[in-house]
C-alpha cells in the first residue's frame, strides 16, 4: 500500500506553520533574568533542559498549526486476485438414477479435478442446490461427501446465482457437472453469462424401460355431492403393445380401475401416450387425499414414478339463496338465469300463489340470501315469511312491483323510504352512480343502460336512509333525477339491497338483441347480490398457514392475528397449535406470538392432507381457529431419469466452453491451465483527512506530557 499526502492549500503555507511553532517555542523558553520571587518560566532550567523542552514545544504548535491546513491522506492499495473457477454441481436425485456405483466414480474424478486445478495455482470454489460441502483437514472440499437428495433442478438458478455472487471477481471459467436434466425454472440455455461454461456429463443417455404417470390434471375445489373429474396422463417406453391397469384410491378404498394399451409406434420405438379419465363423487368435506397409481409391471427402472397424489378441496359452500316471488313473473326466470350462472350459489325459487308444495320452503333450512320479488306485498300474503327471515337478519335483496305494499316495505328495509300513490307508476332508465366505489364496474359498459326498456317504478318520493349508497340513479327520459332505482347499505346488522322496479327480463333481452350477449345486467346484478351476501370475519383468533399448499421438505408457516373487544390488535398470548394428519395423529405446539414477530413455523412435516385447531384465552374467554393445508411431495426428480446431454453441449457451445465426459476431466485440466490466466490487480484508491488519525491525538497529547513533566521536574511552571 502506498501512501501520499495532498495539501488542500499552497505547501508555502507549512513555513508559516514552522515558524509559528519556532516564534512559540522561543517565547516560551527564551532566557529571562531572574527576580527575586518572580519564579521565571525557565528558571532552574540547565541549557540542554531548556532545548529540549523548547524543541517538544516546537513540534507539538507546528504539528497542530499544520493540522489546521487540513491535509489529506491518500491511500494506493493494490490486491493481486488469482483466477477462479467455480465447481457447479448438480446434487439432485435424478443424478443417482445411473446407479450410485457410476456416480462415486464421477466423484472421485471430480475430487482430483479440483485437486489438480488447485495445484495449478487456481483458485477452486464449490457450488450446490443449497447443501454445504464437508471440507477436509487442509479446507479443500470433500467432493465425495455430497449427499444427492434435493428434490429439484433449476440449473438456471444455480447459474445465475453464480453470476451474482463472483460480480466484478476474476472469475474465469465455471464447470457444470450435471445430467442436463431441469424441472424448474428456465432453461440455463436462455441465459447470458460473462464466464465461459465447462459442462461434464452424468447420468444415462439411454431411455429405460419404464412406465411414468407424467401428470394428473384435477379441480383444486369440488363441492360436496358433485362429481368431478380426475384425468390422468401415461407415457411408456419399451412396453409397446402391453398393457396396464391405473387404479384410483382414496384413503386406501379403490374408487376405480381403468385399463389401458401402450400402442407401438413406427419401428416399435419411442414413448407411448395415454390418457383416461376418473368421474368419482365428493362425499366428505375439507381436504380430501386421492392417489392415481400404475401398477407395477416387469422389467421397469423405477415404480417411484408410478403414483401420483391429487388433493382437494370438498367445500359444502354453496350460497343458499331463496328467491321467494309472490305471483310468476318473468323477473323470476330472469334472476334464476343470472344466479345459476354463479356455481356457489344454490337457488330455491318459491312461487306464493302456486302450489302448497312449491310455495312454502322446509321449516328446517336456513338460507344465506332472500330475494323477495314483490313481497311484501297488499295482501300480505308474504308477511310471516317475511317476519320469520328478517328476524335473522339474514341479507336481503327487495325487488319493487305494482303489487308491493310499501308501508310494510318501508318499515322493514334500511335502504329507502318510498311515499308513492297507490296504482301510479312510472318508467324511467337506469344511470350509473360514478360516486359508487363499492364494487369494481365499468362506467362505459354501464352505458348501455340507457338504451334499454325502461322499468316500472313506484310514482312517488324517494329518500335515502342513512349509511345507503346508491349504484343506479332514475331517468325518465332525458332528464337525470335524484331518485335511486338500484340502492344497497352494507352497514346496517342486515344487509340490504333495493331493486325499486320491475322489468328486469326485458333487460336481459334488450341487451342480448344489441350486444349477442347478457353480460353487463348480469354482471351488475351477481356483484350486487355478492356485496351483501360476503360474510365478515368477526373472530378474535384467526391462525392461517401462509399457503394452502407446501412442498414436503419446507417449513409450513401459520401467521397469527389476535384482536380484543374492539378489535385492536393484541400479542404476547400464548397459543396452543394442534395439527392433525389423515391418520389421526396429533401434534402439538406452544409458541407466543410478539409485535416483532406474529409467525410460527413447523418443520419436515411429512406429505398428507392437515387440519389444525388453535386456541387461546383472552379475559377468561376462550378463542378458536380452525382449518387445512396440504404437504405435497412433487417427486419432480422421479419424473424424468434420462440425462439430456444435448443440451450441455449447447450450453458450451452458447458461452466458448466445452463439453466433457467424466474420463474427459484431464482433459479439462489441460484446457483450463494452458490457456493464460493472468492474475487481476485490482486497485483501490482511499482519501482521508490526517485530522481524523486517531493515533496522531495520542502522539500530540504525549508530547504535550512530556513537556508538561519534565517542566514539572525540574521545577518550571
Amino acid at each position: 500500500m502506498r501512501s501520499d499526502v495532498i495539501f488542500q492549500s499552497s505547501a508555502w503555507w507549512i513555513l508559516v506553520c514552522l515558524l509559528v511553532g519556532a516564534v512559540y517555542a522561543f517565547a516560551m523558553y527564551q532566557p529571562l533574568p531572574r527576580f527575586a520571587g518572580s519564579g521565571a518560566a525557565t528558571g532552574g532550567f540547565d541549557k540542554r533542559t531548556t532545548y529540549g523542552l523548547a524543541a517538544l514545544r516546537f513540534v507539538v504548535v507546528s504539528f497542530l498549526a499544520f493540522l489546521l491546513l487540513n491535509p489529506l491522506i491518500r491511500s494506493l492499495r493494490t490486491l493481486t486476485e488469482k483466477p477462479k473457477v467455480v465447481l457447479a454441481i448438480d446434487n439432485s436425485e435424478s443424478v443417482v438414477a445411473a446407479g450410485r456405483p457410476a456416480l462415486t466414480r464421477a466423484l472421485a474424478s471430480l475430487q482430483t479435478l479440483q485437486q489438480q486445478l488447485t495445484e495449478k495455482g487456481l483458485d477452486v470454489s464449490i457450488h450446490t442446490f443449497g447443501d454445504s460441502v464437508s471440507t477436509d483437514e487442509e479446507g479443500r472440499s470433500d467432493l465425495t461427501q455430497i449427499p444427492f437428495t434435493h428434490r429439484t433442478t433449476d440449473l438456471s438458478g444455480l447459474l445465475s446465482g453464480i453470476r451474482s455472487d463472483y460480480e466484478g471477481r476474476n472469475l474465469t471459467d465455471v464447470v457444470l457437472v450435471s445430467d442436463g436434466i431441469f424441472n424448474q425454472g428456465l432453461s440455463p440455455t436462455f441465459g447470458q453469462y460473462p464466464f465461459a461454461l465447462q459442462t461434464i456429463g452424468l447420468g444415462d443417455t439411454i431411455p429405460k424401460k419404464d412406465i411414468q404417470l407424467k401428470g394428473i390434471i384435477a379441480n383444486r375445489i369440488a363441492y360436496l355431492g358433485n362429481q368431478f373429474p380426475v384425468k390422468a396422463e401415461v407415457i411408456s417406453n419399451g412396453y409397446q403393445g402391453r398393457s396396464a391397469t391405473v387404479v384410483l384410491r382414496q384413503n386406501g378404498k379403490e374408487l376405480g380401475r381403468q385399463a389401458i394399451n401402450f400402442a407401438g409406434k413406427v419401428g416399435g420405438q419411442g414413448d407411448s401416450f395415454n390418457q383416461l379419465t376418473f368421474q368419482t363423487t365428493a362425499t366428505q368435506k375439507g381436504v380430501q387425499h386421492y392417489v392415481v397409481e400404475v401398477l407395477p409391471q416387469p422389467g421397469e427402472f423405477s415404480t417411484r414414478n408410478n403414483r401420483q397424489d391429487v388433493y382437494l378441496d370438498v367445500i359444502d359452500g354453496k350460497e343458499k339463496v331463496l328467491l321467494l316471488a309472490l305471483t310468476p313473473h318473468p323477473d323470476v326466470k330472469a334472476l334464476r338465469n343470472i344466479l345459476e350462472k354463479n356455481q356457489n350459489y344454490e337457488l330455491d325459487v318459491r312461487i306464493l300463489t302456486g302450489t302448497p308444495a312449491e310455495a312454502t320452503p322446509p321449516a328446517d333450512k336456513t338460507y344465506d340470501l332472500i330475494i323477495l320479488h314483490q313481497i311484501p306485498d297488499n295482501g300480505g300474503v308474504g308477511s310471516p315469511l317475511l317476519q320469520k327471515y328478517l328476524a335473522k337478519n339474514t341479507p336481503v335483496l327487495y325487488i319493487l312491483g305494482n303489487q308491493s305494499s310499501l308501508g310494510p316495505f318501508n318499515t322493514s328495509n334500511p335502504v329507502m323510504q318510498v311515499n308513492a300513490q297507490p296504482n301510479q307508476s312510472d318508467k324511467v332508465t337506469g344511470v350509473f352512480n360514478p360516486a359508487f366505489k363499492q364494487l369494481n364496474l365499468d362506467p362505459e359498459r354501464l352505458g348501455i343502460l340507457s338504451k334499454l326498456p325502461p322499468m316500472s317504478v313506484p310514482y312517488g318520493e324517494f329518500r335515502l336512509q342513512a349509511g345507503s349508497e346508491v349504484v343506479l340513479w332514475q331517468q325518465v327520459g332525458s332528464v337525470r333525477t335524484t331518485k335511486p332505482l338500484l340502492a344497497l347499505n352494507v352497514t346496517s346488522p342486515r344487509k340490504t339491497a333495493v331493486l325499486a322496479g320491475e322489468g328486469l327480463w326485458s333487460w336481459r333481452l334488450e341487451e342480448y338483441a344489441l350486444t349477442d350477449k347478457q353480460e353487463v345486467v348480469d354482471e351488475l346484478i351477481q356483484k350486487v347480490i355478492q356485496l351483501i351476501s360476503v360474510k365478515e370475519d368477526r373472530r378474535k383468533l384467526r391462525v392461517y398457514p401462509i399457503r394452502n399448499e407446501f412442498v414436503a421438505g419446507e417449513k409450513v408457516i401459520f401467521e397469527t392475528e389476535l384482536y380484543n373487544d374492539i378489535y385492536e390488535r393484541l400479542y404476547d398470548k400464548p397459543v396452543r397449535l394442534e395439527i392433525s394428519d389423515e391418520k389421526g395423529l396429533t401434534r402439538s405446539f406452544n409458541y407466543t406470538p410478539t409485535e416483532a414477530n406474529s409467525r410460527f413455523e413447523i418443520s419436515r412435516l411429512p406429505e398428507g392432507a392437515y387440519r389444525f385447531k388453535a386456541s387461546v384465552t383472552v379475559n377468561n374467554k376462550a378463542e378458536q381457529s380452525t382449518g387445512q393445508f396440504v404437504v405435497r411431495d412433487l417427486q419432480l426428480e422421479a419424473l424424468n431419469t434420462t440425462a439430456d446431454h444435448g443440451l450441455l453441449r449447447q450450453l458450451a457451445k452458447q458461452t466458448g466452453g466445452q463439453f466433457y465426459t467424466v474420463s474427459q476431466t484431464d482433459e479439462l485440466v489441460r484446457t483450463l491451465t494452458n490457456r493464460p490466466h493472468p492474475a487481476r490487480l485490482t486497485s483501490t484508491e482511499e482519501m482521508n483527512e490526517l485530522i481524523n488519525w486517531r493515533w496522531l491525538f495520542f502522539v500530540i497529547l504525549t508530547l504535550v506530557a512530556i513537556e508538561w513533566g519534565l517542566r514539572k521536574f525540574y521545577g518550571g511552571y
